[in-house]
């Protein structure tokens, strides 16, 4: 299987704007930003969509949350607020077949989303 895109992104293979990165997880600039801050939180692990995870995925699960939040405080938007967003499949949403978690932030969020 030739690896997906994010999964490049994840192996240093293709270039991205990178703002966080440990062991498990990489964040990094959206290309095609919906809001004035727009982050992808992705697992380095390919995993394709929420579908795919498994018992045991937990933490990996929760490190996405946790580096959103982290994030959110470092590049000053916490407290003005920001919206995370993971979809699932096609009518969700999804368009790469990778989880992500975006971080959307830096405007008023309407609900719901159009």
């Amino acid at each position: 299987m030739q690896d997906c895109i994010f999964c490049k992104i994840a192996k240093h293979e293709l270039p991205a704007t990178v703002v966080f990165e440990d062991d498990q997880v990489i964040a990094f600039n959206d290309i095609d930003p919906k809001a004035p801050h727009h982050l992808l939180v992705i697992p380095k692990r390919h995993i394709t969509t929420l579908n795919d995870l498994k018992d045991g995925d937990e933490a990996l699960a929760g490190r996405l949350q946790v580096v959103a939040a982290k994030l959110a405080k470092e590049l000053g938007f916490a407290e003005a607020g920001y919206r995370t967003v993971m979809n699932c499949n096609e009518d969700g949403g999804q368009t790469v077949w990778h989880i992500h978690m975006h971080v959307l932030a830096g405007r008023s969020l309407s609900w719901p989303p159009g």
